[in-house]
């Protein structure tokens, strides 16, 4: 049912009419960018409760708790993706922070889920505090909470006030710890490890969509005036999370807590886009969102498939000799890898192409070539797990895969590799989506 309820929703916003709606005197905001990142998230948690119900099943974790949560964290984010102003976007944040706390620590007989749940609940606490301390200088100084009425105050004076840019630190800072972006990555590794691996998926995909959408509406929205000022933390987070990512994940071991890296370097990835500023830039961060959703399902169908009579495992190592066992599997696991890495002409590849070259086109020459050179570093631990799929002894052959694991493995195995021949639909529904702040 919830399936089919996201599914619905996702149908109405695309049937919705192009173009601009605001609605409470500018708090919500519907246009061609909400509606793009709307239907990612929505296609994002579709899928996940799709991988999940063989999990939920087999764990005895068949509860309607975890659906509903999930659809109450969806309502959050696509009021997050909408919001026009300070409050809704806290209302909105506060509504999908809620429900993924509880989320986290589903399933009760885990120690490490419950463990998870708090973690995630008291740093989300500690972000929260610091985009409200944020907001609160910026209402402040600027005598408004709407994103239009707060850019039109910076435009008319407040370029140099100091209270104002110490309040726009603090705001970014709450909406980094939300995209997992160093120096707020802490949480991370943890909660992937400890949650239960549908949950692990969703937190991956759908809620890092939605904060990256909240990031790109705050700053050009509500800071096109202090560009120069926002731009200098977005350079230093990206930068940061690349190489943190491409580094902290080679001594892994579990996969889970190799994707939670992974995860933190890809954001940095995306990051590059929206720091040129630039429509072209924005474009690019919507086409990497878009290709690491498909990604990062994929490779957590294969994980969730990773599974034996006596239970799950998580450990890299299990992995050996996979492609002796089951060919098919191995060859789409290897593809996802070939195309987190950003190897051509994977789809990965080309998130990563518009990245750069959207950085090249706003002369950020250094932030480009340490991408670059974070992303060959990074592609070390991915090649690491082909080489032990491919050419390691054959360890015991995993459970077969359900239904749903494999139409969304396949599906995504499929994406990754036609989109260099089928780009233009995404590259122009993601130009429409930016076009609306340039």
């Amino acid at each position: 049912m919830a399936f089919f309820i996201l599914a619905g929703v996702g149908w109405a916003i695309i049937a919705q009419p192009s173009g601009e709606q605001i609605l409470f005197r500018g708090s919500f905001i519907e246009d061609n960018f909400a509606r793009f990142m709307k239907i990612l998230v929505l296609a994002a948690a579709a899928f996940t409760i799709l991988i999940a119900s063989d999990y939920l099943r087999e764990t005895k974790m068949d509860r309607y708790e975890f659906p509903v949560l999930i659809l109450f964290a969806v309502l959050g984010m696509m009021l997050m993706i909408s919001a026009g102003g300070l409050i809704a976007l806290y209302l909105g944040l506060e509504i999908q922070s809620l429900a993924l706390y509880v989320v986290a620590a589903i399933r009760r007989d885990s120690v490490r889920s419950a463990e998870a749940g708090l973690k995630y609940f008291v740093l989300g606490a500690l972000s929260s505090g610091m985009l409200l301390y944020g907001a609160s200088p910026i209402y402040g100084f600027t005598g408004a909470i709407t994103f239009t009425k707060i850019a039109a105050a910076v435009q008319s004076g407040g370029e140099d006030s100091l209270g104002l840019i110490f309040g726009l630190v603090f705001l970014l800072a709450g909406i980094a710890f939300k995209i997992s972006a160093v120096p707020f990555h802490m949480w991370t590794p943890d909660v992937y490890q400890g949650a239960p691996t549908p949950v692990t998926a969703f937190f991956a995909g759908a809620p890092k969509v939605a904060a990256m959408a909240m990031l790109i509406r705050v700053t050009l929205d509500a800071f096109p005036a202090i560009t120069n000022q926002w731009q200098q933390i977005i350079v230093f987070i990206s930068i940061a999370s690349m190489v943190l990512g491409a580094f902290a994940a080679i001594g892994q071991t579990n996969i889970k807590r190799l994707m939670a890296y992974s995860s933190i370097g890809h954001m940095g990835f995306a990051l590059v886009g929206l720091a040129a500023a630039s429509q072209s830039g924005t474009r690019a961060v919507l086409i990497y969102l878009a290709i690491y959703v498909v990604m990062t399902l994929g490779t957590f169908a294969c994980i969730l498939g990773m599974r034996r009579q006596d239970g799950m495992v998580e450990d890299i190592n299990e992995l050996a000799g996979l492609a002796k066992n089951d060919l098919t599997l191995a060859f789409l696991l290897a593809m996802l890898f070939f195309s987190l890495a950003g190897i051509p002409p994977l789809a990965g590849f080309f998130a990563k192409f518009y990245v750069f070259l959207a950085a090249i086109e706003a002369e950020l020459y250094t932030l480009a070539i340490i991408g670059v050179l974070a992303s060959v570093i990074g592609a070390y631990y991915y090649l690491r797990i082909v080489k032990i799929i491919f050419f390691d002894e054959a360890a015991e052959p995993f459970k077969p895969m359900g239904r749903q694991l494999k139409f969304v493995l396949v599906a995504s195995g499929i994406f990754v590799l036609a989109f260099v021949m089928v780009p233009t639909y995404l590259v122009e529904a993601a130009d429409a989506a930016a076009k609306t702040f340039f």
